[in-house]
């Protein structure tokens, strides 16, 4: 079966884990596998991997409404060079501290291939889920989206301090927490704003419609983007973006947006499930990141 099958069989035998992380009491835990073939493209820096195997399983908790607590990490490599295992704990850590969370270290394997399993705890009194979106929702995203695949393409550019910068994502901990009180879904954008967005109409079962023009492009998308249509495909469709995808109350948006440090977009509106996932009124594909494809 293929990741999607998989994760279906996983969610229906174990309901706790189908959504960006498992609730516990009042306690959020997620975690991550990232591996050099399909997650690192070549020049990636070992400060950047660390940053970014954490980073990926904060943005988990982010999309819970959670603070985020401590961070665990299993690295495996062919081989443990000291410069190497110290960057990339350097990058857990300061990834860690850029969202008031600590990084407490984890376990060291041999491995054929370099490989990463996160795990973050955090913390939610009541916390957001797939599950409550209503039609006449209004559907938001944090910052801008396609900042994954500008570093992708700079990367195969041969441009590698700019990809290792954009790699570096700061995971919306804050504006998760921000957003728990006005939100009645909330998830991350980690698979690609049209797979998201069928996500959280399933969970909720709800529809979706988007607005093209009102999706926010990050800047980077700007410099490498060939045209209107590549721009579409880099910030619709690329995924590991690690943005929160929410719907609230069309009257809250305001006032969840001025509580953020990030901007908020609305584009879009929850519809009823009938009317499918829809940008623009036609039909949205449901395309996006899947574990197994090369990041190369």
């Amino acid at each position: 079966m293929d990741e999607r099958a998989a994760l279906a069989l996983v969610a229906e035998r174990l309901p706790a884990a189908g959504d960006d992380a498992a609730v516990v009491d009042d306690l959020v835990v997620t975690t991550d596998m990232l591996h050099e073939r399909t997650d690192f493209p070549d020049g990636t820096t070992p400060y950047t991997a660390g940053w970014r195997a954490v980073g990926a399983s904060l943005s988990d908790v982010a999309a819970m409404g959670a603070a985020a607590r401590c961070a665990v990490a299993a690295y495996g490599a062919p081989a443990f060079d000291p410069d190497e295992v110290g960057a990339f704990l350097d990058g857990a850590a300061d990834v860690c501290d850029a969202v008031g969370a600590e990084y407490v270290g984890g376990d060291l394997d041999g491995h054929d291939e370099f490989t990463v399993a996160s795990t973050v705890v955090g913390h939610a009194d009541d916390p957001v889920l797939r599950s409550g979106a209503s039609p006449g929702d209004a559907v938001c995203v944090t910052g801008a989206l396609g900042r994954t695949a500008a570093a992708l393409r700079r990367f195969e550019a041969g441009e590698k301090a700019r990809g290792n910068e954009l790699f570096r994502f700061v995971p919306r901990v804050a504006a998760g927490e921000a957003l728990a009180p006005h939100a009645t879904a909330m998830m991350d954008v980690s698979d690609g704003l049209a797979r998201s967005c069928h996500q959280l109409a399933a969970a909720s079962g709800v529809g979706i419609d988007v607005s093209w023009t009102a999706v926010p492009a990050a800047a980077s998308v700007d410099a490498v983007a060939r045209d209107a249509g590549d721009r579409r495909e880099l910030t619709g469709f690329v995924g590991e973006d690690f943005e929160l995808l929410c719907t609230l109350p069309a009257d809250r948006v305001q006032t969840a947006s001025a509580a953020l440090d990030v901007p908020l977009a609305a584009i879009g509106e929850v519809r009823p499930a009938d009317a499918g996932v829809t940008a623009d009124g036609d039909p949205l594909p449901d395309r996006g990141y899947t574990h197994g494809d090369s990041a190369e």
